[in-house]
């Protein structure tokens, strides 16, 4: 995870996370503990990994599904490393996420976005989200009613 992490840019970084965290901050062990180790009744967490030439492995990106505690629903989100954007991946973890929101029999998942993503405002797209304002102009939500 903490190589995964490295191969962010801050943009990226900033795009899902909606501010500026450092690496050291990303990577620091209580953090890392927390969001590796799910509470799988709460959240899911999917990762896609390749091993290289020399047979070491690498995450390539990360989907999560966090459930609420008062409705039938969840939040997604996605993280894909920067040499591995654009190709799809994202749209992958994004599809296999909501097939785990299906499978919890979950009737609705969403995603808050910001304005200018618009790789993800695409993905949600393409995906049939609703792309819904919010009174905060920072930030926009995808529904998807399952």
């Amino acid at each position: 995870m903490v190589k995964f992490h490295e191969t962010l840019s801050d943009r990226s970084v900033y795009l899902r996370y909606f501010y500026s965290l450092s690496l050291s901050s990303r990577v620091a062990h209580d953090r890392l503990v927390r969001i590796c180790f799910a509470d799988y009744d709460r959240e899911m967490a999917i990762v896609a990994d390749s091993r290289d030439a020399a047979g070491q492995h690498r995450i390539l990106g990360v989907g999560r599904l966090v459930k609420s505690h008062a409705k039938n629903e969840g939040e997604v989100a996605v993280l894909v490393s920067d040499a591995c954007q654009n190709q799809g991946l994202g749209l992958e973890l994004f599809r296999r996420v909501i097939q785990i929101a299906r499978d919890e029999n979950l009737s609705r998942v969403d995603a808050e976005i910001l304005p200018d993503n618009f790789a993800m405002k695409k993905i949600a797209s393409k995906l049939g989200f609703r792309i819904r304002t919010m009174d905060d102009p920072s930030s926009i939500r995808a529904v998807l009613d399952l």
